[in-house]
């Protein structure tokens, strides 16, 4: 990523404003180097994704497009403890448009051990709001308890009662073998700075369905979106490029997107089955352990079946909050990096593309010599 980078310095040296079409990487159409490795991230056609914005800008602009609420259907589900960027972004959404969050805002609360959701109560609420269901929001992971969705399933139960569906992927891109041109869901969108390994507030990705490449949605336009083969003809009329390069706002960062080329190339020649299958051993391995050596210290809240969860074990340390601070401090100071989640969960990820089953046996070893 260093040298990616490096390049791009030099050629904004070296060639000025001229590196938009004579750089190593021209900077023109760079953000499409990165096209085929998002499609293959995330199972989609290379016409339905694109690298632009941030996570929670691409969600904002995706709903101007398929969050179209009436007095007849203003609502949003989304799961009771969402990422607080995402319940910020269905109020602030909601509000917006004159309705009322208090009322049209649905918030699926878990139904089984540990904070999960079953597809049963998803399809129970859709059973019962889903005539004022406007918009289903839904994490393909999510963020606390490490719980993995059936995206397909969710969008099957959502369209039978009539509603539009997006999908946030802030934990699931480049953790799970995705199918989102499969699964049918109208949009989605996610950051490559966590299991991407872009770097700090690196660009996010974005996915429309082909099914509405051609369709003439309401959207936030920029010039960037115009369809390229006349933007340089500075008409006053926005042409929308077919797929989701016609929600492009402006020209891509070059010095963001860098790290982003390298990394897909990465995921490319490790290949995302291959990952995950690794993924799956991993997390299991450490599951076993915990289960066997750390159970009296630590309970995971995420489900035991691998189709359910990413690489992720959320796990509660027993004896409340501040022994479970105290220990997440202890792993932090030698070295063993996880993440806290308020109030009192610990995120342990082994990902697959650089952890091993001695970094899951070192981190056992250490929380055995905490506890000890």
């Amino acid at each position: 990523m260093r040298e990616a980078l490096l390049i791009e310095l030099e050629d904004w040296a070296k060639l000025g404003v001229e590196a938009h079409f004579r750089g190593r990487h021209p900077w023109m159409p760079y953000h499409n180097e990165v096209r085929e490795g998002l499609a293959s991230l995330v199972g989609a056609l290379p016409s339905e994704v694109v690298a632009m914005n941030s996570l929670t800008a691409n969600l904002h602009l995706l709903m101007v497009s398929f969050y179209r609420p009436t007095p007849a259907r203003p609502a949003i589900l989304i799961e009771a403890g969402a990422f607080p960027s995402d319940r910020y972004l269905v109020e602030s959404q909601i509000r917006f448009h004159g309705y009322d969050p208090a009322t049209d805002l649905i918030e699926l609360e878990p139904d089984e051990a540990g904070g999960t959701i079953s597809l049963a109560a998803i399809e129970r609420v859709l059973g019962e709001h889903g005539h004022r269901i406007a918009l289903v929001l839904w994490p393909g992971v999510q963020y606390r308890t490490g719980q993995a969705f059936e995206l397909e399933e969710i969008v099957r139960l959502a369209r039978a009662q009539g509603c539009n569906v997006g999908f946030d992927l802030a934990h699931g891109a480049g953790n799970l073998a995705l199918q989102l041109h499969d699964s049918g869901c109208d949009f989605a969108a996610w950051c490559h700075y966590k299991y991407c390994n872009a770097g700090p507030g690196a660009v996010a990705g974005a996915f429309v369905h082909e099914q509405h490449a051609q369709a003439e949605l309401p959207r936030f336009a920029g010039w960037w979106g115009h369809d390229p083969s006349t933007r340089f003809r500075m008409g006053p009329h926005f042409q929308p490029t077919p797929g989701a390069d016609g929600w492009q706002l402006s020209n891509p960062p070059i010095l963001a997107l860098a790290p982003l080329r390298v990394s897909l190339e990465l995921f490319a020649e490790a290949g995302m089955d291959r990952l995950r299958a690794k993924s799956e051993r991993l997390t299991g391995f450490l599951e076993q352990q915990v289960r066997t050596r750390l159970a009296e210290t630590l309970e995971i809240l995420t489900p035991a079946e691998p189709a359910r969860r990413g690489c992720q074990l959320s796990l509660r340390v027993a004896g409340g909050r501040a022994r479970g601070r105290a220990l997440f401090e202890h792993l932090e100071h030698i070295g063993i990096v996880g993440d806290w989640r308020e109030p009192d969960v610990i995120r342990i990820s082994p990902v697959p593309l650089y952890n091993t089953f001695e970094d899951i046996a070192r981190f056992v070893l250490a929380v055995e010599a905490w506890r000890g």
